[in-house]
């Protein structure tokens, strides 16, 4: 059975091989990108933290309000950032499998959704990740949008060419 670790070390550095994991079971797909969704939404969390931290040393009120309700203020935002995240990135796969298969189609390959959803899922890992290094150096999320999409239809790309080809009668 293939580990986490070789599946994200194999979508950042092996794109060739994401056709071929298109096989694995879904379930390991899906735990797959829970661990993407944890790695996104603990960094998350840690903005917020520091950003609540700062903004209640500047107003007296606040500041002391929040420590009131600290307690249920926290468990509350990292449910809603795992729950607001989860549902983010499935879309956001679903949708690159959409592209996917439209890239299947125009190459000429086989495949179905779900093969290709397996693929988009590792794909969008290079994307996930310089999300978080575009909004450390404070880069326009326009720009960092685009250029995850862009990263990710490649990799889907390089992965579609490795799909069988349709055969020809």
């Amino acid at each position: 059975m293939i580990r986490h670790s070789q599946l994200f070390i194999d979508s950042l550095f092996h794109p060739k091989k994401l056709a071929g994991y298109r096989l694995l079971s879904i379930g390991k797909t899906i735990q797959y990108v829970f661990l993407l969704i944890a790695i996104i939404t603990l960094y998350s969390f840690i903005q917020f933290l520091t950003g609540v931290s700062t903004t209640s040393l500047n107003i007296e009120g606040l500041s002391e309000y929040i420590q009131d309700i600290q307690w249920i203020l926290y468990p509350f935002a990292l449910l809603l950032l795992t729950v607001t995240t989860t549902f983010l990135l499935f879309i956001r796969i679903s949708i690159y499998a959409l592209v996917g298969i439209f890239l299947l189609k125009i190459l000429s390959r086989r495949g179905e959704y779900r093969h290709m959803w397996r693929t988009a899922a590792l794909a969008i890992t290079w994307s996930t990740l310089l999300t978080i290094v575009f909004s450390l150096i404070h880069l326009p999320g326009t720009l960092s949008t685009l250029i995850g999409i862009v990263i990710t239809v490649s990799l889907l790309f390089i992965a579609t060419t490795k799909y069988p080809k349709i055969q020809k009668k």
